[in-house]
Order: C-alpha cells, then sequence, then structure tokens
C-alpha cells in the first residue's frame, strides 16, 4: 500500500490523505483500491527518473532544459525498461474482494462502467490514471514531476502510455485516444491541448464521471437543464411492442406521436420493462447546433453512467440546427428514442431508425391510466369510466389532470368527484386555440333546451356518438379507411336564434368539453392562402384538444363551388376544396352552424355525421320558451297573459330570449315585478329591430301599450 517515506525530497508529500466516502462507499472502496496500483507503478516510473537523471537536484528543473539534458535527449533510449509495476498477489486480492460484492449483488461501478462502455482491461487502467490527481492532490504533483513541467499537472497521453507498458509509438495504445475509441467517444476521458504534439496532450475525466465512480449521483448540469418527468404510458400493446425491438439490440427508433399519447411516456414504460431508466430530454431547451453537439456527448455519457435509455425530442426543435445534430443524437451509444410530430427525413441519420406511428391509446388503456393516476380514489372514475376515458390524454397530462382535481377539490372542500376529474382534464387543453377562437365554457344543460322532439334526439344521438366513439371505431373495428380521421362533424341549420349555438354548448357541457367558437375574423384574410393556413392552425391545435369546435355562420367558409369565371372563383374554390379535404382527416368534434343551409356546398354532405334541423318554433313550443325565459327566479305581475304571447308573437328563441331580458330591465328600473305592459314594449322594440311592422292585429287589445301611432 502507500508508503510512509516521501516520493520526492522537494515535494513535502508523507502519506495519503484520510478518504471520504461519499455515496455508494463499496464503489469508491474499489476505486481508491485500483488507485493505489496506479500509485504503486508512479513511485517505479519516478524511481526510474531519478536515477537516469543527473539534474533532479536543480531547483530550477521544469522552467529550462539544461545542456547536459539536451544531450542527455539526443543520445535516446537503449532500450525499453522492463519493470514489474504491479504486485501480482495484492491486484489479485483486490479483484477477489471485488468479485465477492458481485457476488452479492453489490457490483462496483467501476466494473459496472466497463461492462457497459465496451472498455477491456488496458481502457480500465489508462481511465485510473487519468482519474488519479482528482482523487488524490498529491498525483497533480508527481505528475508535474514526470511530465518535467511544475504547471504541468495533469496525465499525458504520454505519460498514460508509460504508466501502462506501452512504448509511445504503440499503436494498440495511441488507439485509444482515437475520436472513436470507447473512453474518447463515451465521454469518460476528454483530450485537451489539440494544438500540442500528441504525446504531450493533457488529458482529463470529467467531474460527473469521477463523482459517479464514487457513488455520487449529481446529475450533469449541462443536461438537467433540458431533463422532463415522464409518466409512463399503460398501453401495454404500444409498450410491449416497442419493449420486444429493444430487447433485439435495435438503438434508434423514432415515434411519431399522435394526440393522447406520449411517446416519452411509452418509451419510459418500455425501458422500465427491460430494467433499464429513463433520460427524457426536451430538445427545445438547446437552440443552436454546437450545443446539440457537444449535447449529444454528455447525453450519452450521462446515459451510461445511470444505465438508462434516451429519450429526445420533439425533433421539429432541433431541425432549425441542421442534420448533423440529429445524427449526432443518432450516435449515442445507447438505445435512443427520438420523437416528434413530423415525418421521419432518412438524410437525418446514417443509421437506419424504426420508426412507429403511434396511434391514440385504447379506451382501456386510458381507463389504467386514470386509476394508475387516482390510486385509492380510483372510483370516482371506474363509477362513469366512458366519461372520463372520452377524454384524449397521455399519461403525463393524466397525472396533471389529477393532480388539478385534487387541488380544486381540496379547494371547493368536497371529496374529490367526477366534476372535479373533468375540470381537471379540461385543464390539460393548451392556449393555442384561444388565439384563434372564443372559449366557452358550458353553464347549460339539456333542461335548458326547448326544441322540437326530432331535434332534441338528434341532439342526443350525436353526444353519444362522441361518447361511444372509441367502442364503435375500435373495439367493433368499425374504423373508416381512406385515410378519414376519427372526427365527428355535425351540422346544425335553422333561422337565427333557433338554438344552435345554445345546442353546441349542450352537447359540450354534457361531454365535459369546452367550447370554442371559431372567430371568423381571425380566419378570413384577403391575401391569397392565408385562409387556409389560418384554418390549418384552428384543426392542427384542434386535434389535439379535448373540446368542440364550433364554426358559426358557417356557409361564409363552406359556400358552395362555383364556375370559374375570374381569378377569385378559382381561389374560393380552393379554399373550399381544402375544407373538404382537412375535415375527412380532422379527430375531434366539429359543429357548423348556419342560417342558409342552401349554401353550404352539397360536397360536404357525404362528410358530414348528422344534419340536425332547428325550425322555427310552434305555438307550443314558444309558451314553453316563455315560461324557461321568465324563470322562477324572475317575478312577475298578475297580469302577465303568457298564452296570448306564445300565440300572437311568431319569434324564435333567441328573440323571445331577448325581449324577456329586455323586460325584465324596464321592471327592474321601476322597482316592480314584471308587468305584461313591459312585455308589450319589449316586443315592440324586438319587432322595430327585426325590421317588422307593429300592426294592431298582433298585438291585439295591448296594442296601445306599444306606443305605435
Amino acid at each position: 500500500m502507500i508508503s510512509d517515506q516521501p516520493v520526492l525530497p522537494a515535494s513535502g508529500i508523507t502519506e495519503a490523505p484520510a478518504r471520504v466516502h461519499s455515496g455508494d462507499e463499496l464503489s469508491a472502496e474499489y476505486v481508491m483500491d485500483r488507485i493505489d496500483g496506479i500509485e504503486r507503478r508512479v513511485r517505479m516510473l519516478v524511481s526510474l527518473r531519478k536515477r537516469e537523471d543527473p539534474g533532479r537536484e536543480d531547483q530550477f528543473r521544469g522552467l529550462y532544459l539544461s545542456e547536459e539534458h539536451v544531450d542527455r535527449l539526443l543520445v535516446g533510449r537503449s532500450s525499453v525498461r522492463t519493470v514489474d509495476w504491479d504486485d501480482p498477489a495484492e491486484l489479485q486480492a483486490v479483484e477477489e474482494r471485488a468479485d465477492v460484492l458481485e457476488r452479492d449483488g453489490r457490483s462496483s461501478r467501476l466494473r459496472s462502467l466497463a461492462r457497459t462502455a465496451g472498455l477491456d482491461g488496458l481502457d480500465v487502467d489508462l481511465l485510473l490514471v487519468v482519474l488519479a490527481p482528482d482523487l488524490d492532490c498529491r498525483f497533480e504533483q508527481l505528475y508535474g514531476y514526470l511530465n518535467d513541467d511544475v504547471i504541468r499537472r495533469r496525465a499525458t497521453v504520454g505519460l498514460c502510455l508509460e504508466l501502462c507498458r506501452l512504448p509511445s509509438w504503440s499503436a494498440e495504445g495511441r488507439s485509444r485516444f482515437h475520436s472513436s475509441a470507447p473512453l474518447i467517444s463515451k465521454g469518460l476521458v476528454t483530450v485537451e491541448e489539440k494544438d500540442r504534439p500528441f504525446l504531450s496532450r493533457s488529458l482529463t475525466v470529467p467531474d460527473r464521471v469521477a463523482s459517479h465512480l464514487l457513488g455520487v449521483d449529481l446529475r450533469d448540469s449541462t443536461v438537467s437543464a433540458a431533463v422532463r418527468q415522464c409518466e409512463p404510458e399503460y398501453d401495454r400493446e404500444l409498450v410491449s411492442g416497442l419493449a420486444s425491438v429493444l430487447a433485439d439490440d435495435v438503438r434508434l427508433i423514432y415515434l411519431r406521436e399522435r394526440p393522447g399519447v406520449s411517446a416519452p411516456g411509452v418509451a419510459t414504460a418500455a425501458f422500465a420493462s427491460l430494467g433499464l431508466g429513463t433520460l427524457a430530454l426536451d430538445l427545445s431547451c438547446v437552440v443552436t447546433q454546437a450545443d446539440l453537439s457537444n449535447w449529444a456527448t454528455i447525453v450519452g455519457r450521462e446515459a451510461l453512467l445511470t444505465g438508462s435509455g434516451v429519450v429526445l425530442g420533439p425533433i421539429e426543435a432541433a431541425l432549425d440546427c441542421g442534420h448533423q445534430s440529429i445524427r449526432a443524437f443518432s450516435a449515442i451509444p445507447v438505445p435512443v428514442v427520438l420523437h416528434g410530430r413530423v415525418t421521419w427525413e432518412p438524410s437525418w441519420s446514417r443509421t437506419v431508425p424504426l420508426t412507429v406511428e403511434l396511434m391514440t391509446s385504447s379506451s382501456s388503456a386510458r381507463l389504467n391510466q386514470w386509476e394508475h393516476s387516482l390510486r385509492s380514489d380510483a372510483a370516482a372514475v371506474t363509477k362513469d369510466a366512458e366519461i372520463i376515458t372520452q377524454f384524449v390524454l397521455s399519461g403525463d397530462q393524466v397525472v396533471r389532470a389529477v393532480e388539478s382535481a385534487r387541488l380544486d377539490a381540496q379547494y371547493t372542500g368536497k371529496p374529490l368527484g367526477l366534476e372535479h376529474l373533468r375540470k381537471g382534464a379540461r385543464a390539460q387543453n393548451g392556449a393555442g386555440l384561444d388565439r384563434l377562437a372564443r372559449r366557452v365554457q358550458s353553464t347549460v344543460g339539456w333542461d335548458d333546451l326547448v326544441l322540437t322532439a326530432p331535434t332534441f334526439a338528434a341532439l342526443r344521438e350525436l353526444a353519444e356518438r362522441a361518447r361511444y366513439r372509441d367502442k364503435v371505431l375500435d373495439q367493433w373495428g368499425m374504423r373508416p379507411g381512406g385515410g378519414r380521421g376519427r372526427g365527428i362533424t355535425a351540422l346544425f341549420a335553422g333561422d337565427s336564434g333557433t338554438g344552435k349555438t345554445m345546442s353546441a354548448e349542450v352537447v359540450a357541457g354534457h361531454l365535459g368539453f369546452d367550447l370554442y367558437t371559431v372567430n371568423l375574423a381571425t380566419v378570413v384574410d384577403k391575401y391569397v392562402g392565408e385562409t387556409e393556413k389560418n384554418l390549418e392552425r384552428i384543426f392542427t391545435e384542434a386535434d389535439g384538444m379535448n373540446a368542440v369546435i364550433l364554426f358559426d355562420e358557417a356557409d361564409a367558409l363552406f359556400g358552395k363551388r362555383s364556375a370559374v369565371r375570374e381569378a377569385n372563383d378559382r381561389y374560393a374554390n380552393i379554399e373550399v376544396a381544402y375544407l373538404l379535404q382537412r375535415m375527412e382527416t380532422f379527430d375531434g368534434l366539429a359543429i357548423l352552424a348556419t342560417n342558409l343551409r342552401t349554401n353550404v356546398d352539397d360536397a360536404f354532405a357525404r362528410r358530414l355525421d348528422m344534419i340536425v334541423e332547428f325550425p322555427a318554433p310552434d305555438g307550443e313550443l314558444r309558451r314553453a320558451l316563455w315560461e324557461h325565459c321568465l324563470a322562477s327566479g324572475v317575478p312577475r305581475a298578475d297580469d302577465l297573459d303568457l298564452e296570448f304571447c306564445a300565440q300572437a308573437f311568431e319569434l324564435s328563441g333567441g328573440n323571445i330570449r331577448s325581449v324577456a331580458i329586455s323586460a325584465a330591465y324596464l321592471a327592474a328600473g321601476c322597482g316592480r315585478p314584471v308587468t305584461m305592459a313591459d312585455i308589450i314594449r319589449a316586443v315592440d322594440r324586438e319587432y322595430r329591430k327585426l325590421g317588422r311592422l307593429v300592426v294592431a292585429s298582433e298585438f291585439g287589445p295591448y296594442f296601445e301599450l306599444t306606443g305605435a301611432t
């Protein structure tokens, strides 16, 4: 072991400092035992240098070259020294102790790293030589002496070869420092000062590697900024398929994501099934090509040290940095899963990846995800599973939705329930669509609708289509071909005020979704092609959201194509043709509302799942509308004659609601209940707003209250 005698008289070194173990003490102890062997080699080499160097007592040694030293260099080496550098018996004892620990399941990190990184015995010896100054500061002075330069206190290539009993011209030894060699390519040893001659280049071991070998698991700060936590996906079919190819040593995989499934989550579950950890990184955190090129080496090293597979994405974030950066990722020496929403380009990598198109998880897999995230509160989901599983969320989104629901339940002081979970699920919708459409959170239900029986039944059918879409399309195999999406599209046709928008809100509320009303002002653009781009943004955002999209006044966008007589006709037809194609691939729930059904292009009819007619209300429905609009909370005078209002005034539901609100304001201003006079005055104003004549035949005995002359 370490001698009590000083190695160099001028150094003042006596004995080794006490070792401080942190983390895995067994790993640190094995490394330090091997460092002891390196110290014996250093002592032998120092002893040889002292015997052969006549100028060793010169106090300015290392700062200049004496004439005697130059003459000695010109003589050259007469022979290759052969010295027994190691004590075989002691080295064997160190390895035997490590063997015993390994049989007990306590493998040394140095040995584990050698296996995973493909290092042989010489590589390990070279690594230890370079590592020694980071573990024992005495080696700085020893290496300075051996390098014949007091300021060069790191191991050099030449010194490493000499301490490992290799001549400086050894091809085997020199190849260990090539960029493709395991020590260098995997970031375990760094070659510095590349402008110097090969043998005098300094070598270092990154701090992360040194800490790992001593049992300290603090992630490299360069990587930490981009690390993301991934919740494993519980779709067994997706996970088992990916795990099987990883087990067959497939090293590069590209997963193309779809809404409702997390590629990092699938990869995490697949790695876990193989006993590997996951290093998931967000590429959008690194922006320059230089960063990405250097980053790939650091990521590969981190994965090696932690026994993990690498998940990188979204790949779109790296495209602006050039294909070289993506190629660097594909060369990481561990299983790598890249993910994104774009199609894989073959030129991105010399290695051919396995490309997998991830499909949206089944409803049963989503239910498993909810139950796993809820744990003890799983009964809140299984009670009405279809309502929750209709939300197309990835594993990460489900975890966040559950956390949001628990916080909301805590705020309201109520037990966690279905409404909290639906609200938490809605909270996972991104804000991208808010810039293109108006978000409406439903506050009405089926009881608030006053419609004809056929219309009401059609709305119920539409809601059931959305609720049981997974069962019919996936479990029963009724999925359409031809590249069609899983979306549901309906046309609400009827006069203004017949309840189209409110019905869309009720359907969205029944499903637990938010309603987004598309603002035509943000869509239509006078420049050619811009309207289509704006629509594409809406459809793209809506594909990944659990929401109902309402295109109000849809005939403005979905109008009929016409014969091309001028350039404007051609571009208008292109816009409609684009919408016809895009509706085919839409995966969400879209409702088109129009007052002029005849203006909608006939080609949309085939692509519509349902057409719901909203006829003008008859007398019976108008009476129900008057009763509903003047609800129990509104104070009424005894002279109200709602039957007369229903039979005399042919108004739509929207107009009746407008009249009721106006009458309520008139009554509130006078500090009394709503009277028949208030109703008549409000109807008078509504008629004038609609451009209709106020005639005595319609208003009957109440005509005088209108103020008409």
